[in-house]
């Protein structure tokens, strides 16, 4: 696998990467670089209303782009797939167009979780300080889990919006989205799931989450930065107003008013990051060929190795507990090591890991810590890898303490 990502390709003059920061970034496969090479020798153009042929070949490709993606989350229409810059501009996008529609007001309430990445809590806390609104946290339980039965009580005919990670960018545990989303439509709210940390590693079906938006980025999945998608069911899509304004979010403009194209080009305003999202199809393709059942497999056996390895080692605590089902990536805290001078001495050593409070500074104050080190897994990954870097994780305590 890992011949198919020029990233690796083996040197002389030194060892080969040990690359354990995919939860952050993953590299690119071969033909994710080719498809990008390609649009800007061949097809370079700008979409929609170009009369020239370059225009028109554009265009296709980047509406089949958008089919693919449809596909890829099994969406019921392409309508309902926005392109964005990325999982970030994708919850923004939700969040103010919820506040702009009227549909969160004065006193009503928005959940998260405790474990949440920044870019899943502060827009919500704007949405909330521009409205009125209450936000509401949903605790861990001592295992840092989701506290399902807290969530519970916390549900009720103020709730408008619940928004939650399908895994925890910063513990590796995955949450039970479909009993979170079962149980909010129960008291009639709208569910966002951010499925940054999910989409490379399990297969997506957002018709059968139920759920009414669902967003990630390109570039955990093989794709570019810059890249991602909002999913939003089109009926919802369609009542809710534009966030910019601009070229092709427009039917018609006169000084006196404006009217609105259809979906999805209504919430699409400007040139898109159109060879982006071409290849982050690509990306997806490359996803689907490979298969998702069998990533699956090899990153669960490479988390278990990884795991087991990392709970040998005296004095590291994993988060998360050795009893939870980590998706693909891990974080540890060893009181008397700081994460950065861990991180530092395993990048010497020639392995990649983060290391920090992984935009989950929340999180962090609510453990008591101010960061971890986080080891994560992708496709590429090998079992010599997971060798390498527990052997270094190891030697690197040993000269910390």
């Amino acid at each position: 696998m890992k011949d198919d990502f020029p990233f690796f390709d083996s040197r002389a003059d030194e060892p080969g990467v040990v690359y354990l920061d995919n939860a952050a970034t993953t590299q690119k496969p071969r033909c994710v670089l080719e498809a990008l090479h390609n649009f800007y020798c061949h097809t370079n153009a700008n979409v929609h209303r170009g009369a020239h042929r370059t225009s028109r070949l554009a265009t296709e490709a980047h509406e089949a782009a958008r089919s693919y993606v449809s596909q890829f989350l099994h969406a019921f229409s392409e309508k309902e797939i926005l392109f964005t810059s990325g999982c970030t501009e994708g919850i923004n996008l939700a969040a103010q167009v919820l506040a702009l529609s009227g549909r969160v007001r004065e006193g009503d309430e928005i959940i998260i979780s405790t474990d949440a990445h920044h870019s899943n809590i502060v827009p919500w806390q704007m949405l909330c300080e521009r409205v009125g609104a209450m936000l509401r946290v949903v605790p861990l339980t001592a295992d840092l889990s989701f506290d399902t039965s807290a969530y519970t009580d916390m549900l009720s005919e103020r709730t408008r919006v619940v928004a939650v990670p399908v895994v925890s960018n910063a513990l590796g545990v995955r949450l039970p989205v479909e009993e979170i989303t079962r149980l909010a439509k129960e008291v009639g709210a709208l569910v966002l799931i951010d499925g940054a940390q999910a989409v490379a590693h399990e297969a997506v079906d957002v018709q059968g989450l139920g759920c009414d938006f669902f967003a990630f980025s390109g570039h955990k999945i093989y794709g570019p930065t810059g890249t991602g998608v909002l999913w939003g069911r089109e009926d919802l899509l369609e009542s809710l107003p534009p966030w910019k304004g601009g070229g092709e979010m427009i039917s018609e403009v006169t000084f006196a008013r404006t009217t609105y194209n259809k979906l999805p080009f209504k919430y699409e305003a400007g040139t898109p990051n159109i060879c982006g999202d071409i290849v982050l199809a690509e990306a997806l393709r490359y996803v689907q060929r490979v298969g998702l059942p069998a990533i699956h497999n090899h990153e669960k056996d490479l988390m278990h190795q990884l795991v087991t390895g990392l709970l040998d080692l005296p004095g590291v605590q994993v988060l998360g507990g050795e009893n939870q089902q980590h998706s693909s990536l891990v974080s540890i805290h060893i009181p008397e090591v700081h994460h950065y001078d861990l991180g530092t001495l395993l990048d010497q050593m020639n392995v990649a890991v983060r290391t920090g409070h992984h935009c989950c500074q929340p999180l962090m104050q609510s453990l008591g810590i101010t960061g971890t080190t986080r080891y994560s897994v992708a496709i590429y990954n090998t079992a010599e890898d997971i060798c390498r870097a527990l052997s270094a994780t190891r030697q690197a305590i040993n000269m910390l303490r």
